[in-house]
């Protein structure tokens, strides 16, 4: 394949809210672009994953090379990166936007502008991009082009003659978008004969050739069996095999300036490969890397079981195999006296945690069980130390206990002003503080609030989603960590504390919280023979008690007359036996106890 000079390569992502149609988009640009046949289009090509095609989302980056011959007679070479939509994957879109020098910001006519929107659109601003605003959906009897037109220059300042109009779904408009890119977004500027640098902006694990990286060369050139380095690990090894993706895997014998490919590292331990680091020549290394690299933690966290615990090895490898491909899952054995041995399993986000979940039990024939979704609190103890507090279990006593901090978010809603006052309403029984309002348009307003992580996570998102009619969207950030009056709330059946079933909370929410899930686990929780008390405890003592009364047995259905005493020998009888039933019985725990957790503010 003949190089092309840099002038005439064009790198660009496609981003946009979730569900807005960008991966759509990018199918019919590689139709247009003849690098897919027609009749290999049949599903979505670049979202490969069952969950991906089923939900409508994006959960990995992709990265694609496509030829387009232009009206101007030139043919560039283009550079396609597909992103994820959702707010958890935030740092996976920051460093495929760092490769890139254009991106392709895709408005859904018929929702307008939404959270994520604009979040993208500040990113993509921030890394210097050339933004082409593509308004997406135009086939739809709903689609309005003239309002979105008019919220992408009031709410994001881009002007609206430069957006193009297009159908993800027929086609209309591809090649108008083409011509824009091959206009709007500058080539790739690098040096040629500076030391070798690549960006690593995605990377996935194929079991026989190691991690495979996705990079973005940004200075020199790169070729098969240099011997490299991972500027942020400091691992070497030698490049087993390189080229471009058009979808589907082009060898290369190298990489120039401007490109952007994919390398064979060889290596076997996904961890050592990091998102956001940087490559460069063992023997002639480049001096800065490119910036914005950090590493990725977990910020929601839940301990995942098996149902059966024979299944427990088989968890353990689902997770180890799952990890290949996505290095930003943490995990941890636990175990739990009520759900036996499992993992404590740490995700992005929710969605994470949702996809993740799907995945274990589609993909491993898997049934599992998931606790109460907890955050990573910061724990100072009276002797000075520092813990980092993943689960309820770790929580030391609370008199070692000098103060607790929590996450807190900055968050972003965008709606209708009818909806203004249902928002604030529920974001402050959430714990969230008001910052400011802006009128995006006369239809569009977007509130900054702060809130806890933990409060986010419980079910403010669906909350917000029906008092609002689904008009709302919500996009969040990390702030920082803050002190909280937090406490450990435990539940006790028949005396026992069950472990699975606690969880932290603020304390003026303890109560609440505590008698709502007694009396939802008194429906839940079948009849013994024997009363059952459903306790909540916290800063220790009761705080609120259910109690499932005993299922009695008719024991004086065969006396048939008699003696009064007769009957009163028996009842005492049955009297003792519960007695003794109550100090050696135990308490069956469904399933349905651990989800009624997640639904305690409904």
């Amino acid at each position: 394949m003949n190089k092309p000079d840099s002038s005439y390569i064009r790198n660009f992502s496609i981003i946009a809210h979730i569900d807005h149609g960008k991966s759509t988009i990018a199918d019919r640009i590689l139709e247009c672009t003849h690098t897919i046949a027609e009749r290999d289009m049949a599903q979505q090509v670049l979202d490969s994953m069952d969950i991906e095609r089923e939900r409508g989302i994006t959960i990995k980056s992709n990265a694609v090379r496509v030829m387009y011959a232009a009206d101007d007679g030139q043919t560039y070479q283009f550079n396609l990166i597909d992103t994820p939509g959702h707010v958890d994957f935030a740092y996976e879109v920051s460093r495929s936007l760092a490769a890139c020098e254009g991106a392709v910001l895709v408005v859904d006519a018929t929702q307008g502008v939404e959270a994520q929107t604009v979040s993208n659109a500040l990113l993509a601003m921030n890394a210097g991009l050339s933004i082409i605003p593509a308004i997406n959906k135009i086939d739809l009897p709903s689609a309005d082009v003239a309002r979105t037109r008019s919220e992408i220059e009031e709410g994001l300042a881009i002007p609206a003659e430069d957006s193009v109009s297009v159908s993800g779904k027929t086609g209309e408009g591809i090649h108008d978008l083409l011509e824009q890119i091959v206009r709007a977004v500058p080539a790739p500027t690098g040096e040629r004969d500076a030391p070798p640098k690549a960006l690593i902006f995605d990377s996935y694990f194929d079991s026989y050739r190691g991690v495979v990286t996705l990079v973005r060369i940004m200075d020199g050139a790169f070729s098969v069996h240099d011997r490299v380095r991972l500027m942020a690990s400091a691992d070497v090894f030698e490049i087993e095999d390189l080229g471009v993706r058009r979808p589907k895997e082009t060898p290369l014998a190298r990489l120039d300036v401007g490109e952007v490919g994919y390398i064979v590292t060889g290596l076997k331990d996904p961890s050592r490969v990091r998102v956001g680091d940087t490559l460069t020549l063992d023997r002639n290394p480049a001096e800065v890397p490119c910036p914005g690299y950090r590493e990725v933690k977990p910020m929601v966290f839940t301990g995942l079981f098996p149902i059966d615990n024979d299944q427990y090895e088989n968890l353990r490898d689902a997770l180890d195999r799952l990890r290949l491909n996505d290095p930003s899952i943490a995990y941890a054995p636990e175990t739990s006296a009520a759900l036996g041995f499992g993992f404590r399993v740490g995700f992005l986000g929710l969605l994470h945690l949702e996809v993740v979940k799907e995945r274990l039990e589609r993909e491993f024939d898997l049934d599992l069980i998931a606790t109460s979704p907890s955050v990573d609190y910061r724990v100072h103890t009276t002797k000075g130390e520092v813990l980092d507090i993943t689960s309820p279990q770790d929580m030391p006593d609370a008199g070692r206990i000098a103060h607790i901090e929590e996450p807190r978010l900055k968050v972003k809603v965008i709606a209708p002003p009818d909806f203004v006052g249902a928002i604030m309403e529920l974001t402050i029984d959430h714990r969230g503080s008001f910052k400011d309002m802006v009128y995006l348009s006369p239809t569009t307003v977007e509130m900054h609030w702060e809130m806890p992580l933990s409060e986010l996570i419980m079910d403010y998102f669906d909350q917000l989603k029906s008092r609002t009619k689904g008009y709302a969207s919500l996009d969040y950030e990390f702030f920082r960590y803050e002190p909280s009056d937090l406490l450990k709330l435990d539940v006790l059946l028949a005396g026992t504390p069950v472990d699975a079933l606690s969880f932290i909370v603020h304390r003026d929410k303890a109560y609440a919280r505590g008698r709502i899930l007694c009396d939802r686990l008194k429906e839940i929780i079948p009849r013994q023979l024997f009363e059952v008390p459903i306790q909540a405890a916290a800063g220790g003592r009761i705080i609120a008690r259910s109690t499932v009364r005993a299922r009695r047995k008719d024991v004086l259905a065969k006396c048939y007359g008699g003696d009064i005493s007769r009957k009163r020998k028996l009842l005492e009888k049955q009297k003792q036996g519960k007695k003794r039933m109550k100090a050696i019985g135990s308490v069956e725990v469904p399933q349905e106890a651990f989800m009624a957790i997640l639904k305690v503010d409904d």
